[in-house]
């Protein structure tokens, strides 16, 4: 079972046409190695390890692609170094691969692929000894130092702004953090320390996973985000206390600003919401990018109430192309169109900028961000599109402006599928409930409202119904409270 669809290897083989590439990708990464309870499957694993090498002759297949091999390579390592033996014929192939990966490095992707590719060279680097591995390693670390500086920003977050690629960052750096504690001899005559460079980017990665995560562990979906592909947060905490870093407590109430990246976490009474000011991620590399600026996500007693959409596929189908699309998202549409130009399946044209930022927590414990962007001025007329966001212990409210001349502009809100709304007759104001059993009022004090049928995509391959309020602006404007308290 890859990304929530069946397969069996008798039936789809190594490389069938009959799934989609992203599923065959994740055969041929061996996950599963060092899966939960990988020890009880150790015969099943060795049997498979000895069908790939049949099965996959060198250079042949998806299998043989640089990304799938940057992670098989860690993932066989490893597992040898959880004390499993690698059958002769497996020894010799991670060498094979290794050898194949260091002419091959994803230069013409860069971003998480490089990475990827370095960490591999790296691993197989201290796993073999020789002069050859020495060259591996070597190439991975100087890889690593430079993209390291690149990818991780100050604040900790991951360049390319999704949450779901930055807990796979993070889980990369704990992992060159735990091989290179296994093998201290292969650092000591090094001019500067990797290690010590990588445990210090560490705690930054980690606080930042933690201030875009919500109260009940879940990451905020932003850019190309979904549950089950990265470790979860809990997990990733546990790895990082294994490994000797100190725990971090929870982020506090308050305002909390990622500057580098472009978020924010309000947290008061209640209620945590996380806010996208942010740029799609760098120009070079937007392909994980959505079209969701100044979207936001809210959480309500402990439990998720606003969502933007996720992710469920990737490639170049019509339904990827909706998920990233602004109206999958807790933001603002102006005449159907997008706040950026995102198409094919991983590409980006013209795009949205965050422009005016401003931001305040008073003596009265309110959290004030106002944002715009100039994603819509692209259209005839050069709209503006500003969101103001205003929180308290007693409710949020989101108020939309949009200047300049367009047709029709409407404010959308995704709720959580667990969410039950209620509307009063004329659509302005009405209840939701939680499952845990609050109600939380919310009224529409500008704009005209009605409720849509949408679909949540919490995991890959899961497409679960929800309801999404839809907000007309009037005259350039709408305003949606919601009261807790």
């Amino acid at each position: 079972m890859f990304l929530n669809e069946a397969g069996d290897l008798l039936e789809v083989g190594w490389d069938g046409p009959e799934r989609e590439k992203l599923w065959r990708y994740n055969q041929h990464y061996f996950d599963d190695l060092n899966a939960r309870d990988f020890e009880v499957r150790g015969d099943w694993h060795r049997q498979l390890l000895q069908d790939w090498i049949k099965n996959n002759p060198p250079a042949q297949g998806t299998g043989w692609e640089p990304y799938p091999v940057s992670l098989r390579v860690v993932n066989w390592v490893k597992w040898a170094l959880a004390g499993n033996e690698l059958p002769s014929e497996c020894l010799h192939c991670l060498a094979v691969q290794a050898r194949w990966l260091m002419r091959r490095l994803e230069i013409h992707l860069l971003g998480n692929h490089l990475f990827a590719n370095a960490k591999a060279l790296v691993f197989a680097g201290l796993y073999f000894d020789g002069a050859e591995a020495e060259h591996w390693l070597r190439m991975g670390l100087r890889i690593l130092e430079r993209e390291v500086a690149e990818q991780v920003l100050p604040d900790g977050g991951h360049f390319e702004r999704s949450t779901m690629y930055h807990a796979l960052a993070l889980e990369d750096m704990l992992d060159l953090c735990n091989i290179a504690a296994c093998y201290p001899a292969a650092f000591s005559d090094r001019s500067h320390s990797p290690l010590k460079a990588w445990r210090h980017r560490v705690p930054d990665m980690w606080r930042w996973l933690l201030a875009m995560s919500h109260p009940d562990g879940g990451i905020g979906f932003f850019n190309d985000a979904a549950l089950g592909i990265a470790p979860s947060l809990h997990e990733l905490d546990a790895y990082a206390v294994r490994l000797g870093f100190a725990p971090l407590a929870p982020p506090e109430f308050g305002l909390l600003r990622l500057p580098d990246s472009g978020y924010f976490r309000l947290a008061a009474g209640p209620a945590v919401a996380l806010l996208d000011v942010a740029p799609v991620g760098p120009d070079y590399l937007p392909g994980h990018a959505h079209a969701d600026t100044l979207s936001f996500e809210l959480s309500l007693f402990e439990q998720p109430l606003l969502v933007n959409s996720g992710t469920s596929c990737y490639g170049m189908s019509s339904e990827r192309l909706r998920q990233r699309g602004t109206a999958a998202h807790n933001t603002v549409v102006v005449d159907g169109q997008d706040s950026t130009e995102v198409w094919g399946g991983f590409r980006v044209a013209r795009r949205a900028r965050p422009k005016g930022l401003s931001f305040e927590s008073n003596e009265l414990g309110q959290l004030d961000v106002r944002c715009g962007h100039n994603g819509y001025c692209r259209l005839p007329g050069s709209p503006m599109h500003v969101r103001h966001w205003r929180l308290d212990d007693h409710g949020l409210v989101v108020e939309d402006k949009v200047a300049g001349r367009f047709g029709v502009a409407e404010a959308r809100y995704h709720f959580h599928p667990q969410v039950r709304l209620i509307a009063q007759p004329d659509k302005t104001c009405g209840e939701m409930s939680l499952p845990d059993g609050q109600f939380i009022r919310w009224g529409v004090e500008a704009g005209e409202a009605h409720i849509e049928s949408s679909t949540y995509h919490p995991r890959f391959g899961v497409s679960i119904p929800n309801v999404c309020l839809v907000v007309r602006l009037q005259a350039g404007h709408s305003r949606l409270r919601l009261s807790w308290a």
